[in-house]
């Protein structure tokens, strides 16, 4: 019990200045994360600026009906959901694709190039890479300088809700499939080589090899990754679609984020865009809650 006591005693004290730098981290955590939960009490009054939280007018669950029956919010809700699932999906898919063909590269220059190529977009804001895709897809820009060389009409690509979405989507796509790729990758490296010398002794090719070894082997992080993905089924991409939409397309990509910041922001409707985050909010936890409760279940995955 004494050895134990003094132990205990002496990892304390090592531990210590570890324990004190956390200190600043998480002052700032608990007043910027969590200080502002508190605001949610405007979802349930009448906010005024100037009377404050305490002197408000309580309304109970009226911002919430005053949302739910605003004309656009259910078109919000679907373009919320369907641009999260093409994102999630395309997300996952292409740079799983992109890593079994990277892994059948056998010089190893040109494969680090394609992978550092395909990785670089990932490091790059949505500041800058709106600004380019804005030029690129521009009535004068190089897409429409190419359709125009070919005899066919010049499109608006970012004022077509159709097309709009698609640029949306892909870019996101693109900027981000490096890192699941890097994933993918890592998970590659890890099944055991024995696998494939025994495959190769029974005369299977690189295509079995990857159905019958490289797939099944990456199954586990290809579950849960998609598990995971389910949590951000609501995020949409708010820094994305706010740099890139205007008003001629809100009608396919106006999303809870961007809805919420118009309310609240450009309406000065305070408390229903308070109500729509709360809503989201509330949402997304419970979507949280059951992507880890998959994660668990079938890839043994816990935080804790």
């Amino acid at each position: 019990m004494i050895k134990h006591s003094y132990l205990g005693s002496k990892k304390a004290k090592v531990e210590l200045p570890l324990h004190l730098m956390l200190i600043p981290g998480v002052i700032v955590t608990l007043i910027y994360a969590y200080g502002p939960i508190f605001g949610i009490v405007m979802a349930f009054q009448k906010f005024q600026p100037a009377s404050g939280f305490f002197h408000s007018k309580f309304v109970g669950w009226r911002n919430f009906e005053y949302i739910f029956n605003l004309p656009d919010f259910t078109q919000v809700i679907w373009n919320t959901f369907f641009i999260a699932v093409m994102k999630i999906s395309l997300g996952l898919a292409i740079p799983l694709l992109l890593a079994l063909l990277l892994n059948e590269i056998v010089r190893g220059w040109f494969q680090r190039i394609v992978q550092t190529s395909i990785f670089m977009p990932f490091f790059l804001s949505w500041a800058v890479l709106g600004g380019v895709m804005i030029e690129v897809f521009s009535l004068n820009g190089p897409v429409n300088s190419i359709i125009s060389g070919l005899g066919l009409e010049p499109i608006m690509f970012m004022a077509k809700n159709n097309w709009f979405v698609s640029i949306i989507i892909g870019s996101d796509v693109w900027k981000g499939m490096g890192y699941n790729m890097i994933i993918f990758l890592a998970a590659i490296v890890g099944i055991n080589a024995s696998l494939y010398e025994a495959a190769e002794v029974d005369g299977a090719g690189r295509w079995k090899q990857m159905l019958n070894i490289t797939l099944p082997g990456m199954a586990p992080i290809i579950i849960l990754l998609c598990t995971l993905s389910l949590g951000s089924v609501l995020n949409a991409g708010f820094d994305q679609i706010l740099v890139l939409y205007n008003p001629v397309v809100y009608e396919s990509s106006d999303i809870i984020d961007t809805f919420v910041y118009r309310l609240g922001l450009f309406d000065q409707q305070y408390a229903p865009a308070a109500a729509v985050g709360l809503f989201k909010s509330v949402i997304s936890v419970a979507m949280v809650s059951i992507s880890y409760y998959l994660a668990y279940r079938f890839s043994k995955y816990r935080i804790f």
